[in-house]
């Protein structure tokens, strides 16, 4: 669906309740309505509703306008879910900012039904991105690549960025962030370039977006788009300076392990790039896996790695994770993070639980195995 940056009278009838919904926000937004109710994703805790006030959407949309260098008449695809404040704001974005929108339900790659159509920004989740990237074999990739490398900006979120993918970006030359934020922010504050010269492992703050950490290390947030007010996160990081912070995981995820905090994230971390250098292929360096703490009567709580074996349940999707790949991968905790860290136990589950916007439920995962 095609909505251009003009009178909603002029816009085409939706064709699935899909595109009417995306239409009733649109329309409840040219109205001038002041307050909406989003609801959280849900990755980190019971899903919840909470209200946003029309203002903050703004700031959050012109700051995010401001950054990227959109102007109107820049051409948006929206393929992020309108349910939840991502797919929201890029509705916001296109309404404030004058930017014409493609409107198409999340599907896995985005542009597949795409080949001249050209934008100049948009969002995905990294699995779109990887299954964007994944189909660079077929026919019409350079198609693919062109679309990708015509736009301003391409930001990434919802998840953290594998390494492979990390990787993978640097096929693509238009800019490439990942982004901080969450729906009490109204979205992003903050961006990370993931490709280019100017690759970082930092997030920076947007113009006006003031940052500081509590007693645990764990970020808070205030900003135009918070309406002021300080945001409490549970994420922990190394706050560089009052513009740059590095994340290094959330506090409800460390392990206790006989004594010794573990942070799972960067476990995870160290496996990733691991594989990533074993070059095993795509099917193990795109294969989705976490690090969780599970009881253990000796140490309260052992390091275990749970990965997505996928593909129909197959028993040889096991092989890019054998007995020797294992061990090389527990050394390689070992000598990065020290013997404390190092994972004591692998578990394969056929598919992850996953929330409505597609992150990983580890909650649910790990529920399946005990």
């Amino acid at each position: 669906m095609f909505l251009p940056p003009t009178h909603s009278d002029s816009w085409p009838l939706p064709q699935t309740p899909y595109e009417a919904e995306a239409l009733e926000f649109c329309r409840a937004w040219l109205s001038g309505q002041t307050e909406f109710t989003l609801h959280t994703s849900g990755s980190t805790g019971t899903p919840k509703p909470i209200r946003l006030t029309r203002v903050q959407m703004q700031a959050s949309a012109y700051l995010t306008g401001q950054t990227l260098g959109l102007q109107a008449g820049d051409a948006a695809l929206v393929c992020l879910n309108i349910h939840y404040v991502a797919g929201v704001m890029m509705l916001v974005r296109g309404l404030e900012l004058g930017l014409p929108m493609t409107i198409i339900e999340p599907t896995s790659n985005p542009l597949l039904d795409f080949s001249t159509e050209r934008f100049a920004f948009t969002a995905f989740v990294p699995l779109q991105l990887q299954a964007i990237l994944a189909s660079s074999s077929s026919p019409d990739w350079l198609t693919k690549l062109a679309i990708l490398n015509g736009m301003k900006a391409i930001l990434v979120g919802g998840a953290a960025t594998s390494p492979s993918l990390e990787k993978a970006l640097h096929l693509i030359t238009a800019p490439v962030y990942a982004t901080y934020g969450m729906t009490e922010t109204v979205s992003h504050i903050a961006l990370r370039r993931l490709n280019g010269p100017n690759a970082s492992d930092l997030f920076t703050a947007l113009k006006g977006v003031e940052l500081g950490t509590d007693e645990r290390g764990c970020l808070h947030i205030t900003s135009a788009a918070t309406n002021g007010e300080r945001i409490q996160t549970n994420d922990v990081v190394d706050l560089i300076d009052p513009t740059h912070f590095r994340l290094v995981g959330r506090a409800d995820r460390v392990i206790n392990s006989g004594g010794v905090k573990i942070q799972p994230e960067q476990v995870e971390h160290v496996i990733m790039n691991q594989l990533a250098k074993l070059d095993l292929g795509s099917e193990s360096t795109n294969r989705r896996l976490f690090v969780t703490g599970l009881p253990d009567e000796r140490l309260g709580q052992r390091v275990a790695v749970v990965y997505e074996r996928g593909a129909g349940g197959r028993e040889q999707g096991n092989y890019n994770l054998d007995s020797d790949t294992w061990v090389l991968l527990q050394e390689a905790v070992r000598k990065k993070l020290g013997p404390y860290a190092v994972p004591k136990e692998l578990i394969a589950v056929a598919h992850f639980s996953e929330t409505p916007t597609g992150k990983v439920d580890q909650k649910a995962t790990v529920a399946q195995i005990r």
